[in-house]
């Protein structure tokens, strides 16, 4: 198995994640159950400009967005950077009228779920990762 190294990093806004080895352990835990190992992971905090130019530059999509996964999993090790716009999560937590820290668990638990091989692009597929994300959010409190 892979060395367990799950990081968490800001470029571009000053942000620092609480409970990090909270969140931590409660991600690779999310890892195991979905019957993968955890590998490198590096979850990136930065602002709503940085993660628009990325979607330009990479995905050829020129919308703001709250996460970008890249999945550089190999066989059973799941590995990636999660990039998250803090200010989306934040926007999306008032639209919502949800905490903002639950909200950042969501779109965190949703990047862990899609290096898993989950996807959210048909209402179908969709609605299992929502209850994916709602499972595992239910099982840790912060």
């Amino acid at each position: 198995m892979a060395e367990n190294l799950i990081s968490f990093q800001s470029d571009s806004i000053d942000f620092d994640l609480d409970k990090k080895d909270t969140i931590r352990e409660w991600l690779r835990e999310t890892v195991v159950a979905e019957g993968f190992d955890p590998g490198e992971i590096a979850f990136v905090f930065t602002g709503d400009e940085s993660l628009l130019e990325i979607n330009q530059k990479y995905l050829n999509h020129d919308t703001y967005t709250d996460i970008i996964t890249f999945d550089y999993s190999e066989d059973e090790t799941i590995s990636g950077e999660i990039y998250i716009s803090i200010e989306r999560v934040r926007d999306n937590a008032l639209k919502y009228a949800v905490n903002s820290t639950k909200e950042l668990h969501r779109v965190m638990i949703h990047g862990i779920l899609h290096l898993c091989g989950y996807s959210d692009k048909e209402s179908d597929a969709k609605a299992t990762m929502t209850g994916k994300e709602d499972y595992y959010l239910s099982l840790r409190t912060f």
